[in-house]
């Protein structure tokens, strides 16, 4: 039998080891210790099952569970565990040595039994010392699994002197004892335990108990074969990670084992037409231990608008940016999500059309986002993401190719897309395009200027141009030319009217043949600066042409009774009257026509309605 005497001595910090304790352990965020302490006790049980897997322990295993108890009263926060234990060598080896990983030597020991790392989480690192960071004084009572062993207690106040002594200790295990200092006596709250023991705690693979209560799922489906799971499995489970949350709509199970590992579920959630309240609801773990729902670099930009779990051990903590960034496991894994969700979303696409259309909607947003920035992805969704038009029927992009082609241009040249970024405002011009029999696309997300580029960088001879960006006869290429009715002298003086009673004298004022049916006055701005103006504002940013007059065209339809009408006035005041009133006409169509100008024109047309 092992003898343990009173002994005293300091703990032996090697300058060799010294480094990743600063990497790893040098946490900004307290609340870590007691996930580090806690993991450490769920290795402790997982060691002592793998043994037992060996036939190396042939003891009674027991319930195995990790307790945490408080004594507010005392000042103590305890983790106990029936795992493994340490004998006094153990102790000397494991928590004398500062950053000896144990966890490490143990996976090395087993390396030739197959499994043996598979569950130990120590192997990111052995964490005892971050109970440092909250307790004046930690007290260590353990009993090793192995035969005749003595139980041992270690106490060390936080300097680099520590005290071991024998204790009395009936069960095998270690109960971990954290004396709380003065400045850290927020975790003597309840609420605040659980708290951590939730947010971390969560999935870990053995029963985690806090005031007689388990707190753990220890077994969470991306654990499983997806084979024994169903929908309603899969549902359950999103609503325990988000309780208020709507049902997504589908998901993918990650499950990979080379060349890396990686396990997971990622839902699709309705994105509707924003972004807000939807980043940082994907979950990475450890080996079930929760680790940040930060995932940058680890999964794609576009990729963040998923929900969900990852899990892999082989993606590296705590450290920087940077480090992750050139990681080359991290690339890995990027690649594998994205184009595991490429293939789902191309599946779900080809095995049931109508209902992928249906949820369109809901992910068009995060199809779009991933096709604006990220290559790859885009290579798969040219094939899926679709196109809708006004008529609420959709487009792949070849398929819309080749309706446009039939009706504007010639095979060499370029085809024109028009679309409208909002229904009712530009619905004028909507039914101007419908009666010549031009389609309309909408395209009115927060991201569609993005998007609208991305199309015309990627698609060859296609230019994508609102249907109000111009009259239509020079917006489509193919639009056949009209003759005017009014003769050249009284195009150039309805012109001159018009820019005498135009208050904005940046705009460029011209006449046009259209068809009778249209308005009579046409306001339009220039494609890019609309573009401009929409990326601006879809990123936050005040626009370019900050306080610059508006830059707009006003096309006077000489074809229309109206135009006509001021043409052959003899009288100044009528042309005048006539011209403003179309003209503010054509500004309240554009949303353009406020404040005082309002009044003016709704007192006009009251006064010539009466």
């Amino acid at each position: 039998m092992e003898s343990v005497i009173q002994e005293k001595g300091n703990l032996s910090i090697h300058t060799e080891n010294i480094f990743p304790i600063i990497k790893k352990f040098l946490y900004s965020d307290h609340e870590i210790f007691l996930r580090e302490l806690v993991s450490n006790a769920v290795d402790a049980s997982q060691k002592i099952k793998k043994l037992a897997s060996y036939g190396e322990y042939n003891g009674e295993l027991g319930d195995l569970k990790v307790v945490v108890k408080l004594d507010k009263d005392a000042k103590t926060i305890t983790i106990s565990d029936n795992g493994i234990g340490m004998t006094a060598d153990e102790i000397k080896k494991y928590i004398n040595q500062i950053a000896f990983s144990g966890a490490t030597e143990f996976v090395e020991q087993y390396k030739d039994k197959g499994e043996g790392d598979k569950g130990i989480i120590g192997h990111f690192g052995l964490g005892f010392y971050s109970a440092y960071m909250v307790a004046q004084n930690v007290e260590i009572i353990t009993k090793s699994y192995k035969e005749g062993a003595e139980p041992v207690r270690w106490e060390c106040d936080g300097s680099t002197e520590f005290e071991i002594s024998s204790v009395e200790k009936e069960e095998r295990g270690t109960d971990i004892i954290l004396h709380i200092a003065e400045d850290s006596e927020e975790f003597l709250e309840e609420s605040r335990l659980r708290g951590i023991l939730e947010k971390y705690g969560k999935f870990l693979p053995i029963e985690i108990e806090f005031e007689d209560k388990v707190i753990n799922n220890p077994s969470p489906i991306w654990t499983k074969s997806p084979s024994d799971l169903n929908d309603e499995d899969y549902l359950a489970f999103y609503k325990e990670l988000y309780p208020f949350g709507e049902d997504p709509l589908f998901w993918i199970h990650l499950n990979v084992d080379y060349p890396f590992n990686l396990t997971g579920v990622l839902y699709f959630p309705k994105l509707r037409n924003d972004f807000s309240g939807q980043r940082e609801k994907i979950q990475l773990y450890s080996r079930q231990v929760f680790i940040t729902d930060e995932v940058k670099d680890i999964v794609p930009d576009f990729l963040q608008l998923l929900h969900g779990v990852i899990d892999s051990p082989d993606i590296p903590l705590n450290v920087s940016r940077s480090y992750l960034q050139a990681d080359g496991n991290v690339k890995k894994i990027n690649g594998y999500i994205t184009r595991k969700v490429a293939d789902k979303l191309l599946e779900i696409f080809k095995n049931d059309r109508e209902g992928f259309e249906k949820k369109f909607d809901d992910i068009g947003l995060f199809v779009k986002y991933g096709i604006i920035s990220d290559d790859k992805f885009y290579e798969k969704a040219k094939d899926f993401c679709l196109l809708k038009n006004t008529d609420g029927k959709y487009f792949t992009f070849e398929e819309y190719r080749e309706q446009v082609k039939e009706n504007q241009t010639d095979k060499n040249e370029s085809l024109i897309w028009l679309y409208t970024s909002d229904e009712k405002k530009q619905d004028a011009f909507i039914q101007s395009a419908k009666k010549r029999s031009y389609d309309v696309l909408v395209l009115n997300s927060m991201i569609d200027s993005h998007f609208i580029n991305a199309l015309e960088q990627k698609l060859e001879k296609v230019q994508v141009k609102r249907v109000d960006a111009d009259t239509l006869d020079k917006l489509v290429e193919k639009e056949v030319k009209l003759e005017s009715i009014l003769s050249s002298d009284d195009q150039e003086k309805v012109k001159k009217v018009f820019e005498g009673v135009s208050e904005n004298k940046t705009a460029h004022i011209t006449v046009e043949a259209m068809p009778v049916d249209e308005l009579p006055v046409v306001i339009t701005f220039p494609e890019f600066m609309r573009r401009m103006t929409d990326m601006q504002a879809s990123s936050g940013q005040r626009s370019m042409f900050g306080d610059m007059p508006l830059m707009y065209t006003v096309s006077l339809n000489s074809n229309h009774p109206l135009i006509g009408k001021i043409a052959g006035s003899e009288s100044e005041d009528e042309q005048n009257a006539l011209a403003k009133q179309v003209y503010d006409l054509a500004l309240l169509s554009q949303g353009m026509l406020s404040g005082n100008d309002l009044t003016q024109f709704i007192q006009r047309t009251v006064s010539t309605l009466s």
